[in-house]
């Protein structure tokens, strides 16, 4: 066996050893440990682009190959198996690069503001790319349970009276959904047999009768758990507190966790309940379009009530869950793949604006910014006389990059030329309208969903403009905020990356497309997956073998 096999198993291997290693040291020796996180972080963002290009590499043809890793050498379905495909990699590539960001950004103050925030972060790490690499439900569900058990901790990090109390939400309501998913897995095991997704797919078409409907109603439990953590409405009202009241590089993490449940979601429902599945084909599909819009109005009208941008940031990944979910229901190749696209840039924005918040919110007074808000209500000016004496005031250097960077994710969240945000939203909007002009008419659902996704944007403009006014614009005094190098480069970081995927926008659109076509064809996934056979043992030496 090749030791580039061996790539497979190291995302999930990398963050437990470095978490456990981390566990050793004194808490009062942080710049080592600090240290330590970084460079194993650096690593995983290593090993994540050669599985891209592997994963990449293994389906020339189109569909996306599956490349598997079998632990304790055991074949599948009796063993735990690792699967990497296109989807698999996009979303551990994509988890790194969030990892990365938020890991410096935290290294200014943020790491030192609670015990054990870099062996908790490794621990995430682990769980999250167990999640997405993992090709059981069982494993998911103890992936699912480490994530979650570190994220608990890390929503308390640097705690404050209302940190504590929207982490407490959080941590009950997740407890719920881990029960949830406990009791779907054991419905769908108690009926199949199996937990193995490839083999779950090859049984399920041969359901029928009382099988049939325990195998939906298990379905159904588990996509609730996963609807909790995607954020579907009503299960999403824990959501903008909790990621508001954050620690920001916590946040900025956490924005991958709600991308959890929409790949599960999305995962499953192609593989086990896609054309291929007899009876059971397209199970779900109504509920998770109608759920998404739903999520998505919420969104959209949550954003634009808010006041406090960590508001608008909160409601904005509900925004991109519900815009999701619906894109998932459409069940076709091409919005699917429009859908991950646009996954990978409102991952990104989001992730940059939960960090730039803490920063510009750093030099701001609460009394000045009710004053701002006052002021902007009644229509309040200044004199002439006043605003005379401001005229060729120099905009210090900081504001002027925090306020560029701010403009940017603005452009972002509403879709607006010429970033990743507007190939996104074209993307979304061109194949939707595509897809129901191929089937002969339009159907009015899609354009009700068009419609809303045009009114998400506008949303998102009008929240934006409305804070970008009061905090860069206002004719209020305030501090400018004292800004390290090392807060401001993650920022700039995720979105430049906004900017290549607009600038790469082909190739990008290309290996979604790719990766789609893989997700709605998933008879290679479970040829690779089932036929992978255990590593042979190697040959006897020549003495052995004679005697």
């Amino acid at each position: 066996m090749r030791l580039a096999d061996h790539l497979i198993i190291l995302p999930v291997v990398l963050p437990l050893a470095t978490g456990a290693l981390l566990l050793l040291f004194d808490e009062r020796r942080h710049v080592l440990k600090a240290m330590v996180n970084v460079v194993s972080t650096l690593a995983l963002a290593a090993v994540a682009v050669a599985l891209l290009r592997l994963a990449d590499a293994t389906g020339g043809d189109g569909v996306a190959a599956a490349s598997t890793y079998l632990l304790g050498n055991w074949p599948a379905p009796f063993g735990i198996v690792l699967v990497l495909d296109r989807l698999a990699a996009l979303m551990v590539a994509l988890t790194s690069v969030l990892a990365l960001s938020a890991l410096v950004f935290s290294l200014a103050r943020w790491d030192r503001a609670g015990p054990h925030f870099h062996t908790l972060f490794q621990l995430l790490l682990m769980g999250l790319n167990g999640a997405f690499l993992t090709g059981d439900l069982f494993n998911l569900f103890v992936f699912f349970e480490v994530l979650l058990a570190a994220s608990y901790g890390l929503v308390l990090h640097a705690s404050s009276p209302l940190r504590v109390r929207a982490g407490l939400h959080y941590i009950v309501v997740n407890l719920a959904a881990a029960s949830l998913f406990l009791i779907g897995v054991s419905l769908i095991y108690g009926v199949t047999g199996t937990l193995n997704m490839a083999d779950l797919a090859t049984k399920i078409p041969t359901l029928t009768g009382s099988d049939k409907v325990l195998l939906q109603a298990g379905a159904a439990v588990l996509g609730i758990a996963f609807m909790v953590k995607a954020g579907m409405w009503p299960l999403s009202f824990w959501l903008p507190p909790a990621y508001t009241a954050a620690a920001a590089p916590v946040a900025a993490v956490f924005v991958i966790l709600t991308k959890v449940g929409f790949y599960v979601l999305l995962r499953l429902s192609l593989l086990l309940f896609g054309p291929g599945a007899g009876e059971s084909a397209g199970f779900g599909d109504p509920w998770l379009l109608a759920g998404g819009m739903v999520t998505l109005a919420f969104g959209a009208i949550g954003v634009v009530a808010s006041q406090a941008m960590g508001r608008i940031a909160g409601y904005s990944i509900l925004v991109t869950s519900g815009t999701l979910l619906a894109a998932a229901g459409l069940a076709n190749a091409s919005v699917t793949a429009s859908a991950l696209y646009y996954l990978v840039s409102s991952t990104l924005t989001t992730a940059a604006l939960f960090l730039l918040i803490e920063l510009v919110e750093r030099g701001q007074d609460p009394a000045a910014d009710i004053l701002a808000v006052t002021m902007e209500a009644y229509g309040d000016e200044m004199d002439e006389e006043e605003a005379g004496e401001e005229v060729g005031v120099a905009i210090p250097a900081t504001l002027a990059v925090l306020s560029a960077c701010f403009v940017a994710c603005g452009l972002l969240l509403a879709g607006l030329p010429p970033l990743s945000g507007f190939v996104a939203k074209f993307a979304l909007l061109s194949t939707m309208i595509g897809s129901g002009t191929q089937a002969g008419a339009v159907p009015g659902i899609v354009w009700v969903l068009v419609a809303m996704l045009l009114l998400s944007g506008l949303s998102a403009l009008i929240a934006m403009t409305r804070a970008g006014i009061r905090t860069f614009w206002a004719p209020v005094e305030q501090t400018v905020p004292r800004v390290l190098v090392i807060e401001i480069v993650p920022v700039g970081f995720l979105l430049f990356l906004s900017l290549v995927l607009t600038v790469e926008g082909g190739a990008a659109m290309r290996y979604m497309d790719d990766t789609a076509r893989g997700l709605h064809a998933p008879g290679t996934y479970i040829r690779d997956v089932l036929s992978t056979q255990p590593v042979p043992p190697p040959p006897a030496p020549a003495g052995e073998a004679a005697r």
